[in-house]
């Protein structure tokens, strides 16, 4: 189970890289990059094949970065995530988050092995600063015991 401790740490971080927004922009990727938008984050897109996601200028991997990021959110698919994980270890980013789907078993070895932090399982519109349904899903899982301790 992700501890509580990890969670607060990477939503602290104000930039975040994510991976697995897309250029038609109805992925679950644009719709965390906007909802962390709106809550103050700085939100770096990166696709291998996009100049632009949201309007947003992206990036077509994590190595080509301008700046420092906090944290990565990987909206993809598990073998993709596989390899996000290990190229950010290689590029210095440290703290990972894995929307629900993105896990593999390697991908979550790579990083425990690396001393990177992670968080998985876990929907971070539950997180960060949730609203509307995300809100009343956290109330469920805090009155279930489900959040991280």
């Amino acid at each position: 189970m992700t501890e509580k401790a990890v969670v607060e740490d990477l939503l602290n971080q104000r930039t975040w890289a994510v991976v697995g927004a897309s250029r038609g922009g109805r992925k679950f990727g644009n719709v965390a990059s906007r909802e962390l938008r709106k809550k103050g984050y700085r939100v770096i897109p990166v696709h291998p094949d996009a100049e632009n996601i949201d309007g947003e200028r992206c990036y077509r991997s994590l190595s080509e970065l301008p700046d420092e990021v906090g944290a990565l959110l990987l909206v993809v698919p598990p073998a993709e995530t596989e390899k996000v994980v290990r190229e950010a270890s290689e590029t210095g980013i440290g703290r990972v988050w894995m929307q629900q789907g993105a896990e593999s078993d390697s991908a979550i070895r790579h990083c425990h092995e690396q001393g990177m932090s992670l968080v998985h399982g876990e929907c971070i519109l539950m997180y960060a600063a949730p609203t509307g349904v995300h809100r009343l899903h956290r109330w469920v899982w805090r009155l279930l015991g489900k959040l991280p301790q």
